[in-house]
């Protein structure tokens, strides 16, 4: 899995460069397609590359019926000229995003084989916000499936390094930022988090996100949701049961008792609360 994410960063670097080669040319696919390697924008990028003596040429017949974009938009974003070196450059890049494509497919094949082993645990994460069949591969195969080596979930999660530190001297905290563990995993579970912070099945997640994000900020606050999953995951691993939302959605509820419900906001934000007896 750790090749597979190489793989990927390998393309999105080759990506970064061919559009430079565009921008270099002022051809400026990117303002009228979303995805300048989609198939409209291939379809002219390729009759660029085969025809360089045809700079003015009509768009329409390459342009699919499904394009939201006019045609006029697109006709001025190809207004440049591609030299001979950049073009020479863009084929070469091209040519290497295929073959890494076919290597991705390649490695893919082999990772969904050596899965079938762990198909009930890769099934039960399935169920978790954020998290889809590659994604829980990859979990299973930082963590495993025996939970029985991290004593709690506060372990694990410190472990992939998305714990915050208590840096505290003196009455003043210096600082509560993540340490650098987890290097493969946690990286892993932000793109996780960044995903299950939009999901609309789920709203516990996407309010807690943003109740968090008023305080602390974007980041910190996404830290704190890849901590949840991870939590959610280490639960379901050593418990064998799916994805439970209400856990969570109870947890979010105020009391209608207005004392009871400031006495869970100040817990919330990490104060102690106990109750002091009149005399």
């Amino acid at each position: 899995m750790r090749y597979r994410s190489k793989l990927t960063n390998y393309t999105t670097g080759e990506k970064n460069r061919a559009q430079n080669c565009l921008t270099t040319s002022n051809i400026q696919l990117d303002h009228a397609f979303s995805d300048v390697f989609g198939k409209s924008a291939t379809s002219i990028l390729n009759h660029i590359l085969c025809h360089p003596d045809q700079p003015d040429f009509d768009v329409t017949q390459f342009v699919d019926r499904r394009c939201k974009t006019p045609v006029q938009e697109i006709q001025l974003s190809i207004d440049g000229n591609i030299s001979h070196e950049q073009a020479e450059k863009l084929k070469v890049i091209r040519s290497h995003m295929d073959n890494l494509a076919t290597c991705k497919f390649n490695l893919e094949s082999v990772i969904l084989a050596l899965a079938q082993a762990f198909l009930p645990q890769i099934n039960l994460l399935s169920t978790v916000p954020g998290i889809r069949e590659f994604s829980a591969i990859a979990v299973i195969a930082e963590i495993g499936t025996d939970m029985s080596v991290f004593p709690t979930a506060k372990h694990l999660c410190s472990w992939a390094g998305v714990a915050p530190q208590c840096n505290e001297s003196g009455g003043k905290k210096k600082s509560s930022r993540v340490s650098r563990a987890g290097a493969y995993i946690k990286p892993l579970l932000v793109q996780c988090a960044n995903a299950a912070v939009k999901s609309k099945k789920h709203p516990e997640i996407p309010n807690r996100y943003l109740s968090i994000k008023k305080r602390r900020g974007h980041k910190k606050a996404i830290i704190a949701i890849a901590r949840m999953l991870l939590t959610a995951i280490y639960n379901i691993l050593k418990k064998k049961e799916p994805y439970n939302p209400e856990l969570y959605r109870k947890a979010d509820t105020l009391s209608v008792d207005r004392e009871q419900q400031a006495i869970l906001l100040l817990q919330k934000r990490g104060y102690s609360v106990s109750k002091v007896i009149p005399a």
